[in-house]
């Protein structure tokens, strides 16, 4: 991974106005990759959308760490099922 793919969480917490507590808490939840070299912590770019679905979730609905694995965990499971329902509508056009 390059460094130039990869945004410092100093960075991120002086733009975005977040605790670094939280990122660090978004990565031991498995939520965040952060990724360490010579001792800055780094997140790469590609995980940029996702912290800000956290971090509005979290900061402007006041949703707790809890209940963004309970809402992260929720989108799963819908995802899951709508690719189930586009499997089962594929296999019944076959009879049609």
């Amino acid at each position: 991974m390059n460094i130039e793919d990869l945004i410092s969480t100093e960075e991120i917490c002086t733009r975005y106005r977040v605790e670094r507590r939280f990122i660090h808490l978004l990565s031991e939840s498995g939520f965040l990759r952060i990724v360490q070299i010579e001792k800055t912590d780094y997140i790469p770019s590609d995980d940029m959308a996702e912290f800000e679905k956290l971090r509005r979730l979290h900061y402007e609905l006041d949703i707790n760490l809890e209940g963004i694995e309970a809402i992260q965990h929720l989108l799963q499971q819908i995802k899951q099922l709508q690719k189930q329902n586009r499997k089962l509508k594929n296999r019944l056009r076959l009879y049609e």
